[in-house]
């Protein structure tokens, strides 16, 4: 074992952590668990896209009440030099996670152990009613316990500045600063001040449902197309809390709970893994659909700012559609509605990320509203509309992974919202005689064939790591010539911040802050990107590719021959 990883290891049986957990870590020594010991101790976690996240245990890398501890020292001392001389307060909320709860506890403890006012939830809660609860609140900051999407056997901690948003640069870079100058458990105060904290429900639950009910745009053909039969599923989450609550109050009659799948449960005991992007994570809620002839299918993950759709085809089956189209799908109905009630002024602006699908900027354009790229995670969206603060409108934005966000009130993504608008756009259509699959075929029919998918390789612990990091390195040191049979003229290296034309070797600066992702563009128009997961051991590759779609009734040809192409680029990169 590296000196370094014993080193670490020392620093916690020789610390003032419990006795119990210092058994525990020996007991890890005398059987001879040392990939394990190795994989908890080899780093400290530290905030990605995602914030703090990891799989729970005992060790300097893992999800416990001593790295929570440390993360929330670190942000309370951050808090106190940053806002010196003033009120400070935070918002607290965790999903349905185990150990959720205690490590919402233990946050709150060392927040107001530290002489900063907390706002507990009371029960689980979805990350953006958290979003929500700060800019209600007035709080300097916030975090919610959770690992969205992940497996089971992760949690993780999201910190939230001031404006509801997850914390970028300066702050997320400072706040690990101030927690590497804590050397030990003992620097934690984790004597909690019970005087310090108040515990918050009902109330904000009310007036954050009062907002999702004024972003309605369509309440005459809810009122008409009130019986559209909805299933909704919270994967053992967050979403059963509000989502059947918006649902209710927008005018929807019929909804359907998967029951199998209604109670919150941090073992997520139907599904394999509680994504909503993954297939199997909505059987149940595909079969239930079936069952019952439903118009329309909704799943949100853990915490519910994530939310996958399923809706019927021309045979009547239900499909389940991809971020991009359900993406798609939103910005198509909110710039139609807002044109059509009047709203737009040339001040409006959406926002999506430079993995998501092109065909949302093309929407923007055929609307005249302005349309931005940020980097991968919602905070650089929220960076955004933070910028552009009373001088520009946020109509909505997202990106592909599943991720939606509509008004400004929020600053993460927002899978409450989500369902509520995708269900009011269901009934827009049905209310004109459209299934959502036909709407989705006409914006094909109109803007193109645009076809996206996503393949992830998965490398766990140190040496996984390091692996990724190597593909990564050789991916920009040898560059395809070409991919699906089209030449690749462009390198876009986030990283270096330069774009770099392959055919004349000239290098331009991009205005993105540095990030490990790479992106090869082709003369036909087809997207490759290579991204590092910023939460989960894995390195994504994105595909995106197009053709002209022409009339409906050859999308489904199209769809084909892009599938075989995006085949080929696969097995041109030793995907396949």
């Amino acid at each position: 074992m590296e000196a370094y990883i014993q080193e670490s290891i020392d620093k916690w049986l020789n610390g003032s952590i419990d006795q119990a957990d210092k058994q525990t870590i020996e007991n890890m020594i005398s059987s001879g668990e040392e990939t394990e010991l190795i994989d908890s101790f080899y780093k400290e976690l530290e905030f990605g896209t995602g914030g703090l996240r990891g799989i729970m245990g005992l060790g300097s890398n893992r999800m416990n009440k001593y790295t929570i501890g440390v993360a929330t020292q670190g942000l309370a001392n951050y808090l106190k030099k940053e806002f010196s001389g003033e009120d400070i307060s935070v918002a607290i909320a965790h999903d349905s996670r185990n150990n959720s709860d205690f490590f919402a506890q233990t946050t709150a403890s060392v927040f107001s152990a530290n002489g900063i006012k907390v706002y507990l939830f009371e029960s689980l809660r979805p990350t953006p009613e958290l979003s929500f609860a700060i800019r209600e609140l007035g709080c300097k900051s916030g975090v919610v316990l959770t690992a969205s999407h992940n497996p089971k056997e992760y949690n993780g901690y999201k910190a939230y500045w001031e404006d509801g948003a997850q914390m970028i640069a300066p702050h997320d870079t400072n706040v690990i600063d101030e927690v590497r100058k804590i050397k030990g458990f003992d620097e934690v105060n984790f004597q909690e001040n019970p005087a310090l904290i108040e515990t918050i429900g009902q109330e904000i639950d009310n007036k954050y449902l009062d907002m999702l009910e004024a972003l309605s745009l369509s309440p005459d053909a809810i009122r008409n197309q009130s019986d559209l039969s909805i299933v909704f599923s919270p994967i053992h989450g967050t979403g059963i809390t509000l989502v059947p609550n918006i649902l209710e109050r927008l005018g929807f009659k019929n909804v359907t709970i998967v029951k199998e799948q209604a109670e919150p449960n941090g073992n997520f005991p139907t599904v394999v893994y509680p994504n909503p992007e993954e297939q199997e994570a909505m059987s149940i809620a595909l079969s239930t659909a079936e069952s019952i002839d439903a118009d329309l299918v909704m799943a949100t993950d853990p915490d519910a700012d994530r939310v996958g759709i399923a809706v019927k085809n021309k045979q009547g089956k239900f499909e389940l559609l991809n971020g991009n189209q359900t993406g798609s799908l939103l910005i198509y109905y909110l710039c139609t509605k807002w044109k059509e009630n009047k709203k737009l002024n040339g001040k409006q602006f959406i926002v999506k990320t430079i993995v998501t699908t092109e065909l949302i900027k093309d929407i923007a354009t055929h609307f005249d509203i302005e349309s931005y790229d940020t980097l991968t995670g919602f905070k650089f969206i929220a960076g955004l509309i933070r910028e552009f603060e009373g001088k520009k409108e946020f109509i909505g934005g997202g990106e592909e992974s599943y991720g939606y966000l509509i008004g400004d009130k929020v600053r993460d993504k927002d899978a409450i919202a989500s369902c509520a608008m995708i269900a009011e756009m269901a009934a827009w259509a049905k209310d004109q005689g459209k299934s959502v699959m036909e709407l989705l075929e006409e914006i094909y029919s109109e803007f193109g064939m645009y076809w996206e998918s996503l393949s992830s390789l998965t490398k766990k612990g140190k040496s996984g790591a390091e692996e990724i990091q190597k593909m990564m390195s050789d991916a920009r040191t040898n560059a395809p010539s070409q991919l699906g049979g089209s030449k690749v003229t462009t390198l876009l290296d986030y990283q270096s911040g330069e774009a770099t034309d392959l055919t004349t070797g000239s290098k331009t600066t991009m205005n993105y802050p540095k990030s490990n992702v790479l992106q090869f563009l082709t003369e036909d128009g087809t997207k490759v990107s290579l991204r590092p997961s910023g939460t989960e051991p894995k390195i994504k590759f994105y595909f995106s590719v197009k053709s002209d779609a022409g009339s409906s009734d050859k999308i489904e040809t199209q769809k084909e021959i892009l599938n075989k192409k995006i085949a080929v680029i696969k097995t041109e990169l030793g995907l396949a």
